[in-house]
């Protein structure tokens, strides 16, 4: 009678957890509903607008956490919507005053899956569309009262998934959104604050 040894066993134990790794049927595409979860970091472009007749604004970059939710009406496109808790964001109006404003940034993207359909494991996307973002407790360290307005704008994404299994996957994507606001201080127009992020997401996706 063979017997087996413990590399052989070793061996074939592998084996057999390829084979049934390698059979599992990952269906991604149509009908998929799922949330991905992670860190957000929005990092607003280098000009960022002008108020009070020429001072220059800078906002800083803020991470927090962020998930979207979405659904595939089609192996090949879907709609996603980003949410987040909202992120504060440090702002400086040169030579005049420091100052920081919170804002939610909802956005909403129809998304493009080019190997939708497939078992592929490595599931590239882009998306496009439209971006609202509501602004909030505006403060500055002079006393003065300022007010950003509402801002709707449009949106750019690319992203991927790496699928593990048939619900769980490693994502990374990133959006640009168009965010300007007219902003107001003590009730007069001052100019305005354009912020437009690259908001960059690395975190996990969970298919239901």
């Amino acid at each position: 009678m063979r017997h087996i040894n413990s590399r052989q066993l070793v061996a074939l134990g592998l084996s057999t957890a390829m084979l049934a790794f390698s059979s599992v049927s990952l269906a991604y595409g149509k009908g998929d509903v799922y949330t991905r979860l992670g860190i957000a970091k929005v990092a607003p472009t280098s000009d960022n607008g002008e108020l009070l007749g020429g001072a220059d604004v800078h906002v800083d970059s803020e991470s927090g956490p962020a998930f979207t939710l979405g659904y595939r009406f089609h192996d090949h496109v879907g709609i996603e919507l980003l949410a987040a808790l909202p992120f504060e964001h440090d702002l400086q109006v040169d030579g005049v005053t420091n100052g920081s404003t919170k804002h939610l940034p909802p956005t909403l993207t129809v998304q493009y899956y080019p190997f939708g359909g497939s078992d592929a494991r490595v599931q590239p996307y882009l998306g496009a569309g439209i971006n609202y973002t509501h602004f909030s407790d505006e403060k500055t360290d002079i006393g003065a009262s300022l007010s950003l307005e509402d801002s709707w704008g449009m949106a750019g994404q690319v992203g991927v998934d790496l699928l593990i299994d048939e619900h769980w996957a490693l994502n990374a994507a990133a959006w640009y959104i168009d965010i300007d606001s007219d902003a107001t201080i003590n009730g007069a127009s001052a100019g305005s604050v354009e912020i437009d992020p690259v908001v960059v997401m690395g975190g996990v996706s969970y298919r239901f």
